[in-house]
């Protein structure tokens, strides 16, 4: 995975570490997740709910998390007993032939999961195949749209995880040393190229200055450089085109009048380098407040108060996820759960993934959930059997 997208090799380490934790609990979790359910019913008579499988699953996967992507969705329809297609990122189809070889290693039948090398037309006709039943996406907001309006045209119902510009509120009672700790290592893990990475960073007035004084410091003092070596703290990007994306993002919000405290250079050699980088004045209408930087740049966001904050943060078209950090921890988690419009909020910690919660967001981030048992209960045919008197 480091030689194909660039990722740091510890960071590969942990992402190997996640697609067997998944394994472990959909294996463990499985058979009492997909039981058959008995209900009583109004008349006296019972049914039974059951989960079947449907026929096919066709997944189209990103390149940010080469095994991940592949085995998180797959390992939930194959022990739902359905069929999986795999349409890999072209630059790292080899990390899902070999989980191909893994899973037939293991036991898995030939050919019940497949990956296809494939372009996006071809794509298109496999999801309007006959046998397909669903589709699973991970990608853009817009090539969601793309592949949701094509599934649609065939009454195929999809999964689908988009991308997101996720705020983590830092409020006026935060622990500002954990909190600048964690964005950094929440900014710049995966290289800045993850989803549920911490890219609006939403710090309440009273604390704002010291904050950033203290945020700039540690992202400056980032390490750029091989991927492969451990003293490395933030590697390439997988590819040309998105570093240069990246960089007119960076421009354009400058021209918008945002500020760069610290990076912001397009650096000169070998590899596609980008460097830890910080907005400060941010504000709506600048890429660095509207959009989703895929890249090692995180936006500072200025709140008046808490309740400021918030706003803020639900102040995007996206929601996958975000967090909050406050030492009232109960305050924190009845703002999670009441007003914060978003798939997942992770308090005073970051993270990206856990075998045992769901996993989607909400709005233009997707529908549809993974992990903690949902993803086993997603395109399967809950089928109501009921039984007479």
């Amino acid at each position: 995975m480091t030689s194909e997208v660039g990722k740091l090799l510890s960071d590969s380490r942990d992402e190997i570490d996640l697609c067997a934790g998944i394994c472990a609990y959909t294996a463990n979790q499985g058979p009492q997740v997909r039981a058959d359910e008995e209900r009583a019913l109004q008349d006296g008579r019972k049914g039974i709910v059951t989960y079947s499988p449907t026929s096919v699953i066709s997944g189209i996967q990103r390149w940010n998390f080469p095994m991940y992507q592949a085995v998180h969705y797959s390992i939930a329809k194959l022990t739902a007993s359905n069929g999986v297609l795999l349409k890999h990122a072209e630059n790292c189809t080899d990390s899902g032939l070999m989980l191909r070889d893994i899973y037939e290693a293991a036991g898995l039948p030939k050919d019940l999961f497949t990956v296809m090398t494939i372009d996006h037309d071809q794509s298109d006709k496999l999801i309007a195949h006959d046998l397909v039943r669903g589709v699973t996406l991970t990608g853009s907001a817009k090539a969601g749209s793309v592949v949701a309006k094509t599934a649609g045209e065939h009454l195929k119902k999809t999964v689908l995880e988009l991308g997101s510009n996720d705020a983590y509120l830092v409020l006026e009672d935060a622990g500002l040393d954990l909190a600048i700790k964690t964005f950094a290592a929440g900014r710049l893990y995966d290289n800045g190229e993850t989803c549920v990475d911490a890219k609006r960073l939403v710090v309440a007035d009273k604390v704002h200055d010291q904050f950033v004084e203290g945020f700039v410091k540690t992202m400056s003092d980032i390490i750029l450089g091989d991927p492969t070596k451990e003293d490395t703290g933030l590697g390439p990007m997988a590819r040309s085109d998105l570093r240069e994306t990246l960089h007119q993002q960076v421009r354009d919000s400058v021209e918008a009048g945002a500020k760069i405290a610290t990076g912001g250079e397009m650096p000169d050699g070998k590899g596609y380098y980008y460097p830890s980088t910080v907005f400060t004045d941010v504000k709506p209408g600048q890429p660095a407040y509207d959009e989703e930087l895929f890249g090692p740049v995180a936006s500072v966001i200025r709140a008046k108060d808490d309740e400021d904050a918030m706003r803020i943060a639900n102040d995007s078209r996206l929601g996958l996820g975000g967090g909050i950090f406050s030492k009232d921890e109960k305050h924190a988690v009845e703002l999670a759960k009441t007003y914060f419009d978003t798939g997942m909020v992770f308090i005073n910690h970051f993270n990206l993934a856990t075998p045992e919660m769901p996993f989607g967001g909400v709005k233009d981030s997707g529908s549809g959930r993974e992990h903690g048992g949902f993803g086993m209960h997603e395109l399967v045919n809950a089928k109501a059997i009921a039984l007479a008197a």
